[in-house]
């Protein structure tokens, strides 16, 4: 039996980069969280919010060491699985991957030994400080990959030549027409995925009624951040960055939306069913011309459809659509229900409503859904190309590596992240059970 090997690099990528993806969201949310928790604990003396740094501290490196474990895996298969990509893009892609080493990874890691070991044994300030650098160094890192992700998106700063991409511009090439917009998006996704699980675990607390007084100000914390950075993501950062890919990536935006024939004052769609072949949507539920107005400030602006395309570069339209409209669901979900906690919160309703205290809890690993979504909504709209316009993903694969070798890695990889995935929230359930309590058994520190 043959196997197909480009299929089975593609399903091995997805695999390890997906589940690498579900780390980083957690630890630049938590990150950022706790730089506020330790502000407050340092400058209000309040020791509350120190137990929130040191027991949500501990959550945070657990994900940190495992995200580090799965991003070095992922990286290698550069090489691997894919020589001609490599061979490609080499001279562009390892500027942004080095600098991610050099400038964020080493920052973040050495002063989270800071931050973590050094309560008590450096200033107050001092500490606070290199809670600050953690999460700059998370960020920064977060960056550096979206450069180089981008740049396959919408390339710029290059020259073809000899049959490689080579940097003309590096500036140009960081700061590519989707650098800075896919940037805030992803990483304001993060924030509001930390906010989520430290909403989440406070309301595992106040449930179970343990350290009530940490549990709610960690709650309250939680929610106003979280509904900052909801609302933040639908307007202006959802919105600019859907208008940026309809004007740099059409035929993605049109799998998005589910445009399939070219029309002025072009609907959005809120709901269908789609269907492949021949593109059609079932069951629609749209709003006419707002699709034309959001995407170009025109109800009556023409929007390119899926039919103006060459069939040799229209990307899966059914995965597309569904993953890029669940994505969108997911954030209006977390837009009320951030909302209905603040109103309860305002209401002083929120400590006692079991029902929507439950639903914190069960909507924890929502938001790390919605960045998968999104993920494959970036990464299969971008398909058949693996650098837009320039090289597809059937040249780019490792032509020496057989169908069998992946299979087996693949195997092989879903094993270890089984095993992996399954100590880690066992790691996670058992700090979480174990709550703040355990803090103030050592003694409160500010």
């Amino acid at each position: 039996m043959d196997l197909d090997v480009v299929l089975l690099s593609r399903l091995q990528f997805a695999m390890t980069v997906g589940f690498h993806f579900i780390f980083p969201p957690i630890s630049i949310g938590l990150a950022w969280l706790l730089v506020i928790a330790e502000f407050l604990g340092w400058q209000k003396g309040d020791e509350d919010y120190v137990r929130i740094g040191k027991f949500f501290g501990k959550l945070f490196s657990l994900t940190f060491a495992v995200g580090v474990a799965t991003g070095i895996v992922m990286e290698f298969q550069f090489g691997m699985n894919w020589a001609e990509y490599s061979k490609f893009v080499g001279d562009i892609f390892g500027a942004p991957l080095a600098a991610e080493g050099v400038f964020a990874f080493f920052l973040e890691s050495s002063f989270l030994g800071l931050y973590l070991f050094g309560r008590n044994r450096v200033s107050k300030g001092v500490h606070w400080f290199s809670a600050l650098m953690v999460a700059v160094g998370a960020t920064t890192s977060a960056f550096w990959i979206i450069v180089a992700n981008s740049w396959q998106q919408t390339p710029a700063g290059y020259v073809v030549r000899n049959g490689r991409a080579e940097l003309t511009s590096f500036s140009e090439a960081v700061f590519n027409p989707s650098t800075l917009l896919r940037f805030f998006h992803t990483v304001d996704a993060a924030l509001i995925t930390g906010a989520f699980f430290m909403a989440g675990v406070a309301a595992y607390l106040l449930l179970k009624n343990r350290e009530v007084p940490v549990a709610k100000k960690a709650m309250k914390l939680a929610v106003i951040f979280g509904l900052i950075v909801s609302l933040l993501e639908l307007f202006p950062i959802g919105h600019e960055h859907a208008r940026q890919v309809a004007h740099t990536q059409p035929e993605k935006f049109a799998a998005f939306e589910g445009l399939y024939i070219s029309q002025s004052g072009a609907p959005l769609v809120l709901f269908a069913f789609p269907q492949e072949r021949p593109p059609d949507l079932k069951a629609t539920v749209e709003i006419p011309g707002l699709l034309s107005w959001l995407a170009f400030g025109d109800v009556n602006a023409r929007i390119q459809g899926i039919d103006e395309f060459p069939a040799d570069e229209i990307p899966p339209l059914f995965l597309t659509f569904v993953s890029f409209h669940n994505m969108a669901a997911l954030g209006i979900y977390f837009i009320l229900i951030m909302a209905w906690g603040a109103v309860q919160l305002v209401r002083n309703k929120l400590w006692g409503s079991k029902k929507l205290l439950r639903l914190f809890v069960w909507s924890i690993p929502l938001p790390v859904i919605a960045c998968q979504f999104g993920w494959i909504a970036a990464e299969v709209g971008r398909q058949p190309w693996i650098v837009y316009g320039l090289l597809k993903t059937r040249d780019a694969y490792s032509f020496t590596v057989t169908g069998g070798e992946v299979l087996f890695s693949i195997v092989l990889f879903s094993l270890i992240y089984l095993l992996l995935g399954s100590l880690y929230l066992f790691l996670l359930v058992r700090e979480i059970k174990h709550g703040p309590q355990t803090i103030r058994a050592e003694g409160v520190s500010a």
